[in-house]
């Protein structure tokens, strides 16, 4: 079994960067794919960001030119760094991996960006 830790989450003013990471543990060779999705409050979980164990990416729409996921996901964590952090960026952000078909979540960051 996959077992992920996210952390880096925090209050930012808007146009500032944060930096997010997720650590697996346990059968991480098994995994696929890992990457992030939100939370807004009265939203749907949303796509931030994702990358295969071969380095492809994938980003949301709102968030294409301003984050960015890195990491070797079957040696490390995946870091997603996060620039010009707008208002609209806040929600509970969680960590997620594909594993054996499976999704496994972790148990979320919460990302406020105010002023």
């Amino acid at each position: 079994q996959v077992q992920l830790l996210e952390s880096g989450g925090g209050l930012v003013q808007p146009g500032e960067s944060l930096r997010l990471s997720c650590s697996a543990s346990g059968s991480i060779f098994s995994i696929g794919v890992m990457g992030w999705y939100r939370q807004a409050p009265g939203k749907e979980r949303e796509l931030v960001a994702s990358i295969t164990s071969s380095g492809a990416t994938n980003y949301g729409d709102t968030v294409k030119g301003r984050f960015i996921i890195s990491g070797d996901i079957a040696r490390g964590p995946a870091v997603l760094l996060m620039n010009s952090l707008e208002p609209e960026d806040t929600a509970v952000y969680y960590c997620h991996a594909v594993a054996l078909y499976r999704n496994v979540w972790g148990k979320g960051t919460l990302v406020t960006v105010s002023s």
